[in-house]
């Protein structure tokens, strides 16, 4: 979540833009093979870090430095294989309801111990109603998770407790096949109580707001234009650690983020269209086809002519997908016909979810315009003005531009206003559902269909757009019920209420499933990217 993400994420194009030129850099190898190489590494930082308080934060920029800086009971290894963190063993009732983790010896930054109430602080913070945590649902999977998170319930009767200071027990509502997994994510992380409440509202505005418990520390935070992260000597495995400092800076614009790793500056570099020719055929370049999605939300609560499930539909079949990946993007991206990715979930018979599911979008300007006339028709107007939001990154406002021709073009009456705002003012305006159309993005917070498909339901603080569809609710309330041991009735839930969303509904307009395209040095070794969580693990990178 998630990601990715989960890493979702709630997670846009924009993310798509920030993320890939999130990396970068061009550096000679060292001459002189018996120096040492500076452990230094030099990336892009995609935008502004929106927040880094673990409990509220939603954005996949922000996730990517908590989770270098935190480190929860899990973490993701190589392969995204799930492996111990400040959890040294795990045991695991026979009914799967009960997991009692038992924590290694570990301390936060500031000298203090990392304990099980830490935990449970953390979960029960995000958890109360009060804090207004976008991702609280996370805690529904715990013991009274939904009726705390809901406020039928008080925070202490949350599922978890400390037994003693290095014992944490957690009780499930019910078991699920994913949760050593799902405690990677970033809500899951610890807090120091003591140190969050001396901090009062400024807890983690500033880099001396915050304290640490992960291989890295967050050294210094220059508002919208860098920021670093250096070893936490106090790490429990900071001998495993090899690098002393990673620089950040905050690029939007690519070709000045490939200017940087021409020039040396930066040791990893996204790359957009109108570079992945001139380096498909560098030994340095690499791509990776990832399963996070992008698509459009359609607000149906703003503007009236978008309650028009026709006026939607039409919008839907109105645009080419290939030619956003195939042109704008032209880094390995693919166009998306649904909401679940290819190539990461599997069905109950082990297929593709996404060949399973089929094709639920089509081009076809003929039909869209058909659709089109029927719903100005029944919403008696001859015309409709959209606006269309966005992010201020490159890419975005080329897709931006793209849509807004190829819209106008094929659904005559229809005219389009391109908003193009930080990212930031984005996830601002999309939670206040101060839009029309807004780009929207997910990586997954963990491997299982509910992470793309819970965040619609009606009371999902993710949906940000007004659908509501109760036989779509019934049908995600059993996939994470009554279905979750009968793996045949579960997929042809998620299949049901995918179909329910984007075809028959048209509630999201799928864009593509993100690839990254990228340059990275050869010297920089060790660096793990992942389908879901945060992006990056950098403990165990190393300069050779």
């Amino acid at each position: 979540m998630k990601k990715k993400v989960s890493y979702f994420l709630s997670l846009s194009v924009a993310v798509s833009m920030l993320l890939t030129a999130c990396n970068s850099n061009k550096t000679d190898d060292n001459k002189d093979s018996g120096k040492a190489k500076p452990q230094v590494l030099n990336l892009i930082g995609g935008a502004e870090l929106p927040g880094l308080d673990s409990s509220t934060t939603t954005d996949a920029e922000s996730f990517n430095v908590l989770a270098n800086i935190m480190e929860g009971l899990n973490t993701l290894g190589e392969n995204d294989a799930v492996t111990p963190g400040m959890a040294e063993t795990t045991d695991k009732s026979e009914d799967g309801l009960t997991y009692t983790f038992h924590l290694r010896d570990a301390k936060w930054s500031n000298g203090d111990a990392v304990t099980a109430s830490d935990f449970v602080y953390a979960w029960k913070r995000a958890a109360d109603p009060k804090n207004a945590s976008e991702y609280a649902f996370m805690m529904n999977v715990l013991l009274n998770g939904e009726d705390v998170t809901t406020g039928k319930k008080p925070v202490d009767q949350l599922g978890v407790k400390a037994i003693d200071d290095k014992t944490l027990e957690v009780k499930l509502a019910k078991a699920i096949p994913y949760f050593d997994s799902l405690v990677t994510f970033p809500t899951f992380l610890p807090l120091n109580q003591k140190f969050v409440e001396s901090q009062g509202k400024d807890y983690a505005l500033e880099a001396d707001k915050l304290v640490f418990n992960g291989p890295f520390e967050l050294k210094e935070w220059k508002h919208n234009t860098s920021y670093q992260l250096v070893k936490n000597d106090d790490y429990y495995d900071a001998d495993s650690v090899k690098l002393k400092e990673i620089n950040f800076k905050i690029v939007l614009d690519p070709q000045t983020a490939v200017n940087l790793y021409e020039t040396g500056k930066v040791d990893r570099a996204g790359l957009t269209a109108e570079f992945v020719d001139k380096y498909k055929d560098d030994p340095n370049f690499g791509t990776t086809k990832e399963p996070t999605v992008f698509f459009l939300r359609v607000n149906e609560s703003k503007n009236p002519a978008l309650k028009n499930v026709n006026i939607r539909k039409a919008l839907n079949e109105a645009f080419d997908r290939e030619a956003i990946t195939s042109v704008i993007l032209n880094n390995g991206s693919v166009p998306l016909t649904g909401l679940a990715p290819s190539n990461f979930l599997t069905t109950a018979d082990g297929k593709d979810f996404r060949e399973a599911s089929g094709d639920l979008v089509k081009y076809d300007t003929a039909d869209a315009k058909t659709l089109w006339e029927k719903g100005l028709k029944e919403i008696g107007k001859k015309d409709v003005k959209i606006e269309l939001l966005g992010s201020d990154t490159d890419t975005n406002k080329k897709i931006s531009e793209y849509l807004q021709g190829e819209l106008t073009k094929n659904l005559p009456g229809l005219s389009i206003d391109i908003k193009s705002v930080p990212f930031a003012q984005q996830l601002d305006l999309n939670s206040k559902k101060d839009y029309d159309v807004s780009f929207g993005g997910w990586g997954p917070d963990y491997k299982d269909p509910m992470t793309y498909f819970d965040m619609w339901t009606s009371k999902s603080p993710f949906n940000q757009m007004g659908f509501s569809n109760a036989q779509y609710d019934d049908l995600i309330a059993k996939a994470g019920g009554e279905y979750l041991l009968d793996p045949e009735k579960r997929t042809e839930a998620f299949l049901q209420a995918e179909k329910i969303l984007v075809q028959d509904n048209a509630a999201i307009l799928p864009i593509y499933q993100r690839a990254l395209a990228h340059v990275m040095q050869p010297k920089v070794h060790g660096l793990m990217e992942h389908a879901f969580g945060a992006d990056f693990t950098y403990k165990h990178v190393e300069i050779k």
